[in-house]
């Protein structure tokens, strides 16, 4: 057998911790090798310590981290590299796509700069012309085209920064790509793309692919191996056709059946779909009018010319985001928005929200045009229409406790006081999986996984009882099971408390189990609208058909 290209033998990973507390591991003894050109997935609940596995094996654990075991990378112990070897190692050797974007993008530099400086750092001998060349093509890899190149992280989607993160990992030729959720935020037709591009490079460049993920229909597809990691220990590995058809440990079992239950087929998901239909849980025809109404609602942003640009009288140019949007959500309704990263859906769902005020048209929601609305009034009627985003991280406040974050809301509004607040805190914790909830009310976000960052961002929104919540991938960074706890959840809080959702998602498995109607976006319009067990059995247009004909499904693999 040929030199290993890398090796993680007995791993053991523990967070910087006080004094008089007991190290908890959170990687506890793993051990594996990657051999070159192999596909390995890595997966587990959020929290298993699959990403700190990734951040050990490249140094990227604070200094004060414990840490035991041995890493080599061809042969070579990674934890005794000097700093110049290690920046050398980081990018050359090993590349690492962050689960979020934009903790790898500098918001004061441009996407075109980003690709630049990682090519000047790295290869100093390429010309301007040859880096900017080189960049441009890595980039139309990933399906961002070079127009895009002057352009700030804050201009892009979530899903369009992770494609530049992407880029970035690939620019230099890396043989080992350490992918921690690539593809998260990415519709299923990107994400089909850009890991057909990985598997090709790995085939081609001799390149090895660890793919951290919890989706699981996507690491059957593209890895040839697969490790099941739970509560810091992998608890199984084996070719990723054993580990799916025959899976040993009650944990794989488990997330298994969790996934299938999302991604249900055939008469199970026949006979639910016919309840719904019968009015089960809603019917259109039931509603006398509906609670949102979207009429052809326009958000358009221009991009001006640089100088350069303008010497060369270059006229401004438009993006429409969203374009002439028409839209009609009924009380007691789950409406699907599927869509590619960048197709406009989230800005679609910032100006229902009229946190960006739109270019035309109008929003109307339980009667009341929000357009005419003025700041104030706009913001009281939050109250009864709150997000859920698709970045947790980034709707916390790093300086308020899990408890404050969820309790402000409810203060914000005086509906209730701060002991009244706190009980209600406690109970939605509990409702949203953060157990003990006591333990959970005095933590910080960053003491918790992105998963669970998430589920406080669900319960923050539905503390103040809403009348529409919309959902911005809110389960995009969940493991299968707890994507299914969570979403069981939020049917029962529906039917509870008279919910209404607009559900924003690139998981048209995720829409097909939990939607009344979907919607399909296309470049700012929606080119399909329907019925769920319509859109799924004959769907009309042809951006629909490649989108289905895109998704990973545990069957199919």
């Amino acid at each position: 057998m040929s030199e290993a290209l890398f090796c993680i033998e007995n791993l053991r990973v523990a967070y910087p911790h006080r004094s008089d507390e007991e190290a908890q591991w959170a990687v506890d003894g793993v051990s594996f090798i990657l051999q070159p050109g192999e596909r390995m997935g890595l997966v587990g609940e959020s929290g298993c310590g699959k990403s700190t596995l990734g951040r050990a094996a490249m140094r990227l654990l604070p200094a004060s981290s414990q840490i035991e075991g041995r890493v080599t990378f061809q042969g070579r112990s990674v934890f005794e590299m000097t700093p110049e070897q290690l920046r050398k190692f980081r990018g050359e050797a090993v590349a690492l796509i962050f689960q979020d974007p934009m903790t790898r993008l500098d918001p004061l530099m441009s996407i075109g700069n980003h690709c630049l400086e990682t090519l000047k750092a790295h290869s100093p001998q390429l010309s301007s012309k040859q880096a900017k060349e080189k960049a441009i093509a890595t980039l139309e890899k990933v399906k961002i085209p070079a127009s895009r190149w002057s352009q700030y992280p804050h201009e892009f989607s979530g899903g369009m920064r992770q494609r530049v993160a992407i880029a970035l990992a690939l620019l230099l030729s890396p043989k080992l790509i350490v992918a921690d959720e690539p593809t998260t935020s990415l519709d299923v037709t990107v994400s089909a793309q850009i890991l057909q591009e990985l598997t090709r490079l790995c085939g081609e460049e001799n390149m090895a692919l660890l793919l951290i993920s919890h989706d699981l229909a996507l690491v059957a597809e593209y890895c040839d191996r697969i490790g099941v990691m739970y509560n810091g220990k992998m608890v199984e590995t084996g070719s990723s056709q054993a580990v799916f058809q025959n899976p040993q440990h009650e944990y794989t079992q488990s997330l298994l059946k969790a996934a299938l239950h999302i991604q249900t087929v055939d008469e199970v998901w026949e006979q639910g779909v016919e309840s719904r239909e019968q009015g089960a849980r809603f019917s259109p025809s039931q509603a006398q009018s509906p609670i949102l109404r979207v009429l052809e609602l326009q958000q358009h942003y221009t991009l001006e010319p640089n100088f350069v640009e303008r010497l060369l009288k270059r006229q401004n140019q438009t993006i429409k985001a969203v374009d002439g949007i028409n839209l009609e959500l009924y009380p007691g309704e789950i409406l699907g928005l599927v869509g590619e990263s960048g197709c406009g859906k989230s800005t679609l769902s910032r100006t229902i929200l009229q946190l960006i005020r739109p270019t035309a048209g109008k929003v109307e929601f339980l009667g009341k045009n929000l357009t005419n609305l003025s700041r104030q009034q706009v913001r009281a009627s939050r109250r009864q229409m709150q997000m859920v985003f698709q970045d947790p991280h980034a709707c916390l406040n790093p300086a308020m406790t899990v408890g404050q974050s969820i309790a402000d809301p409810l203060l914000i509004h005086k509906l209730a006081d701060p002991a009244n607040a706190k009980q209600q805190v406690l109970s939605m914790l509990e409702k949203v999986g953060l157990k003990p909830p006591q333990v959970y009310y005095e933590r910080y976000p960053s003491d918790l996984s992105g998963g669970q960052q998430q589920r406080v961002a669900i319960a923050r929104a539905l503390i103040t009882r809403p009348k529409l919540l919309i959902c911005d991938e809110p389960v995009s960074m969940l493991d299968a099971s707890v994507q299914s706890q969570v979403l069981d959840l939020m049917l029962e809080l529906k039917e509870e408390f008279e919910l209404t959702y607009l559900f924003i998602t690139h998981d048209l498995w995720l829409a097909r189990f939990l939607c009344d109607r979907i919607a399909v976006m296309n470049s700012g319009k929606i080119v399909e609208i329907g019925p769920t067990k319509q859109i799924f059995t004959n769907p009309q247009h042809p951006y629909t058909k490649t989108l289905l004909a895109a998704a990973p499904l545990l069957g199919r693999a």
